[in-house]
């Protein structure tokens, strides 16, 4: 499993890249993508919406089951991945170049964990 060190990470397995003090990208990491199966589709919220740490903000769509996308920060969506919009399979092929929005005026990090810590809850649910 490919857990890049410099990415934080949620138990519900979302990553987050900051790319600002108060900035950052979130995407799903190669362990939730695995075990969704071939994404088919992703519905994403609109630029300017809130998102709130512990929340749904989004939905993918494998051949297996529709499931939520929790946030793992709070904060306002600055801008969406429309490129998602049409290929969600992008998430498979690249999980954490694939991301799915990103959000500023973020707060409510407390709760993430570094890699070492995800892998730990991964191999717990494997």
């Amino acid at each position: 499993m490919n857990t890049p060190k410099e990415l934080k990470y949620a138990r519900s397995h979302e990553w987050v890249r900051m790319t600002g003090p108060d900035t950052a990208e979130i995407g799903l990491t190669d362990f939730a993508q695995d075990q969704l199966g071939d994404l088919v589709f992703v519905e994403l919220p609109e630029v300017g919406d809130a998102v709130t740490a512990g929340e749904s903000f989004a939905n993918v769509e494998s051949v297996k089951a529709v499931s939520d996308v929790y946030s793992p920060v709070t904060g306002v969506v600055v801008e969406v991945n429309e490129e998602l919009l049409d290929n969600a399979a992008l998430i498979n092929e690249d999980p954490y170049g694939a991301w799915l929005i990103r959000v500023g005026e973020i707060t409510g990090q407390e709760e993430l964990l570094d890699a070492d810590d995800y892998d730990t809850v991964c191999q717990e649910e494997a």
